[in-house]
């Protein structure tokens, strides 16, 4: 390979998981002679780092994309330069509850080569700590340039025509020694995206809800701003969703606030059950906010007068403010259809073939991303067993990808589990990393173990009704749900359970 066509130097975006098992597996690799990671907040651990006051609550912005409420900042004309440090709100502070625990058993969430220290779901200070300790258990922490955001990502051309396309980063340091914002540019080779997507806070756009919101300010929220329950007691408290997120807040806030709570749902959860549990109340999807008197109108006619609060549990949108639309030829993310514009695999980007993206697909966060940055790694060395299909066959899968999607009402980038979709995904990157080099450099992805897969199929956070139930001699319903109570295998305050499936076959989902 020629020098024109050799990666050597990479930036990572983001120190969150996904930036450290980056950052592991390229460093493994002994080949890329410089590697940064550039992280905005104070230390590594990306979304898992618990901010105890998010404060300043931001006004909620109905049915608004990352592009209006997160733009690029202007740039200095003149670099380096020192200045004032910004002022303008960056989401930089995370969504963290604090009773909020992890919801993939441990074995399956962490990284292959260390396990959390204790599970199968583990209090958010568990995978903070994981994620920080994990850049200095692979002496990566050297590479980390804290207190750094990447304001701009702009290719630059080709020395030759053979020649691979670099990068140029725009960064900006706060310095809190001088309380002044330091910028400068580096140029790189090759640039891995690992700066997740839980930052921008998403809010439907439904009718009456901006002048209801103007009426009566605070009265709506996001639940990137929630923390406790305690600051709700007595309150009439209305929470729109039921994801994970709507599930916790729902079920914590029986505890304070004014019974019952209501919980408005578009469609009917894995782990809702025939009613709902004491001390809650369904409704429908909200048709209508009146500002005038406060009430709030369901799909189904009925209404609720006097609520106190409104919390939105609608989930975060993808943001790239630093994405040079300009320079690099359009836009990176298609909100119109949630997805990477041109990616392959939910990693790879066609017509920039020096740029990754690790850590979008929610599937089993951690060891997923492990998949896709050993792949990457693999790539950008030159290292991979398997090359890219043609352009062609990417286009293609991209294509049919989104048709299925939209025809199965499911977002792009969410991959199943009981279908086999996550284990041909997994295996994709599989085939291309391949082996490490004979001298030992480079990771291997790690096996689908039978044990990882027990865990999967078994252990719940959240017991799912009608689950774990078989029928004895007379034709009777055994619940065969194992609660942390009375398992051997333990639990935290009965936070999860273990599902009995003597039925099912074990790799059925393959």
């Amino acid at each position: 390979m020629s020098d024109e066509k050799k990666i050597k130097s990479v930036a990572i975006v983001g120190a969150g998981a996904a930036g450290a098992i980056t950052a592991a597996a390229f460093k493994a690799e002994n080949y890329f002679e410089r590697i940064r990671v550039f992280e905005r907040r104070e230390t590594p651990g990306g979304t898992w780092i618990f901010d105890s006051d998010p404060k300043p609550d931001l006004k909620v912005q109905p049915g608004k994309l990352p592009p209006d409420i997160d733009p690029p900042l202007e740039i200095p004309r003149e670099l380096p330069q020192v200045t004032a440090p910004n002022q303008r709100e960056r989401f930089s502070k995370t969504p963290i509850y604090n009773s909020l625990t992890t919801n993939v058993p441990d074995i399956a969430m962490c990284f292959s080569d260390r396990r959390f220290a204790y599970g199968p779901f583990a209090p958010h200070h568990v995978p903070r700590q994981y994620v920080e300790s994990y850049f200095s258990f692979h002496g990566t922490d050297s590479l980390l340039s804290l207190n750094t955001t990447v304001e701009d990502v702009s290719k630059l051309k080709p020395t030759s025509k053979s020649g691979l396309e670099r990068w140029k980063l725009t960064l900006r340091k706060y310095d809190p020694s001088r309380h002044v914002d330091v910028w400068w540019q580096e140029e790189f080779d090759a640039v891995v995206l690992a700066n997740g997507h839980y930052s921008v806070p998403f809010v439907p756009q439904v009718k009456g809800l901006e002048e209801y919101i103007e009426k009566f300010p605070g009265r709506v929220q996001h639940s990137k701003y929630y923390r406790s329950p305690l600051p709700y007691a007595s309150k009439k408290v209305l929470i729109i969703g039921n994801s994970a997120s709507g599930h916790d807040l729902t079920a914590e806030l029986v505890s304070t606030a004014s019974l019952p709570v209501y919980q408005s749902r578009r469609t009917k959860s894995r782990w809702d059950g025939d009613e709902p549990p004491p001390g809650i109340a369904w409704k429908p999807i909200i048709k209508e906010y009146i500002p005038d008197t406060g009430r709030i109108v369901f799909e189904d006619g009925t209404y609720l007068d006097d609520i106190d609060t409104v919390i939105y549990c609608t989930g975060y949108k993808a943001s790239y403010p630093f994405w040079n639309s300009a320079a690099n030829g359009g836009p990176l993310f298609d909100y119109e259809n949630g997805k990477l514009v041109n990616n392959y695999w939910h990693t790879f980007v066609r017509g920039h073939p020096t740029l990754g993206v690790v850590g979008l697909p929610r599937v089993l966060t951690f060891r997923s991303f492990e998949y896709q940055a050993v792949a990457l790694a693999r790539l950008f060395s030159g290292r991979n067993a398997v090359s890219l299909p043609p352009i062609e066959e990417q286009e293609r899968w991209e294509r049919e990808r989104l048709e299925e999607t939209k025809r199965e009402r499911r977002k792009f980038h969410d991959i199943n589990w009981e279908t086999g979709e996550t284990f041909e995904w997994l295996e994709g990157f599989f085939k291309i990393a391949g082996l490490g080099t004979l001298k030992g450099e480079g990771r291997i992805p790690p096996a689908l173990t039978e044990e990882l897969i027990w865990a999967i199929e078994h252990i719940r956070k959240y017991p799912e009704p009608g689950k774990g139930k078989d029928r004895d001699r007379n034709g009777k319903e055994e619940d065969t749900t194992t609660s942390s109570e009375d398992s051997q295998t333990g639990g935290r305050d009965n936070e999860w359970v273990l599902v009995e499936r003597q039925r099912k076959d074990l790799l059925a989902f393959i």
